[in-house]
């Protein structure tokens, strides 16, 4: 494992190291799970869906030939009790 030295402002480093007293870690040890949950986080974001948007994907059906906007639109006007 390599050093590596980070700077930051006196209040941030105390709340570091009360937080990671308090969860009974160090500061380098949330600092790298951080890291690591922030980039898997970059990396989902280019992936598929997962297991829940599809699951949820599927829910809801479209009215044939309408689109979404057209089904948003219908229900506007129907909230605001509005005539097309």
């Amino acid at each position: 494992m390599r050093k590596l030295t980070l700077n930051a402002e006196d209040g941030v480093i105390r709340s570091a190291k009360r937080l990671a007293r308090l969860n009974g870690t160090s500061v380098s040890a949330m600092f790298e799970r951080l890291i690591r949950f922030m980039s898997r986080r970059r990396d989902r974001r280019a992936e598929a869906p997962g297991p829940l948007t599809l699951k949820a994907s599927g829910v809801a059906a479209l009215p044939k030939g309408k689109n979404d906007r057209a089904v948003l639109e219908d229900a506007l006007l129907e909230k605001h009790e509005l005539d097309r």
